[in-house]
Formats: C-alpha cells, sequence, structure tokens
C-alpha cells in the first residue's frame, strides 16, 4: 500500500522519479524500489516524503490515493462555475451600492449648497460679544468656508464615479 501512495501521490504531484530522488537527496532507483514495494523509507524519509508531497505521513502509509476520475472534475468544475457566479454577483451588487453612494453624495451636496444659498450665511449678523455664540459662530462660518472649497471636488469626483459605475446591458 505505502509504495502505491507514493507513485500515485507523486504522479499527482507531477514529479518524476528523478524529481522526487533530487528533492530527498536520494538515487533515483531507490525511488524505483520504494514504488515497486522492494524496499521501505525509513522514519526520516518518510517525513521528507510527507513534506515534499504536502500530504500527513498517515495518508502515505494506510490510505489509497486514487487519481481523480472525469466525474471528480466535473463535480469540482461545477462546484467553480457556482463560485464564480456568486463572485460575480456579489462585484455586480458592490458596483450597485458603490453607484447609489456617489448619486446620494451628489444630492447631500447640492442639498448643501442650496440650504447654504438660501440662508445667506445668518452668522453674520449675530452679536459675537458672547463666548457660546461666538464659538458658534466661528464654528458655522468653518464649515461653510470649507465646504464651498471643498465640495465641488468631491461633487465632479461624485460625478465621475457615477459615469464609472454606470450599469452597461
Amino acid at each position: 500500500m505505502l509504495n502505491e501512495n507514493i507513485k500515485a501521490i507523486r504522479k499527482s504531484k507531477g514529479l518524476s522519479q528523478q524529481e522526487l530522488a533530487v528533492k530527498l537527496n536520494v538515487v533515483r532507483q531507490t525511488v524505483s524500489k520504494w514504488e515497486q514495494g522492494l524496499s521501505v523509507p525509513d522514519s526520516d524519509m518518510l517525513l521528507s516524503l510527507s513534506e515534499v508531497f504536502e500530504t500527513p505521513v498517515s495518508a502515505l502509509l494506510g490510505e489509497n490515493i486514487t487519481e481523480p476520475q472525469a466525474d471528480d472534475l466535473k463535480a469540482i468544475s461545477a462546484k467553480l462555475e457556482v463560485i464564480n457566479l456568486q463572485l460575480a454577483q456579489r462585484k455586480t451588487t458592490r458596483k450597485r451600492i458603490l453607484h447609489w453612494l456617489f448619486i446620494t453624495l451628489c444630492a447631500a451636496i447640492v442639498i448643501i449648497f442650496a440650504l447654504l444659498w438660501t440662508l445667506e450665511s445668518p452668522y453674520l449678523g449675530w452679536d459675537y460679544s458672547d463666548p457660546e455664540i461666538a464659538v458658534l459662530g466661528v464654528a458655522f462660518h468653518s464649515f461653510e468656508w470649507l465646504f464651498v472649497r471643498v465640495a465641488p471636488m468631491i461633487l465632479i469626483g461624485a460625478i465621475i464615479g457615477i459615469i464609472l459605475t454606470w450599469k452597461k446591458e
């Protein structure tokens, strides 16, 4: 059983006897004898084999390793197709969400601009002798000043984002 497992795993990994022998620092004939059942590797060599094959030692010793059948490949292919569909749906959903976030951002900027336009900076007429009102007035003025300068760039970026995430069918 060990000999069959070594041979099956080696072939599944796409290794020749010579390539395996080089990785294990043994001669090719040693690998051939293992696969023919004429000799067995010692415990240290079993550990080295498991590392090279990236397989547990128990799989080398006890479990029969079989080549994947065509039905197995069809099942794997079907699973991969389902995964690809799920990934495509997730990507579409993310793109749609991003698109609506850009639209919402544009709407919010336009609404804030309209609000600031209609209010016409009422804080300019406030009595700033009260410290609390002075702080509030400065905060409003700072927000308005920053918004008027930064919002157009954000609006342009959001419009570009809307165009880039536009669903083309």
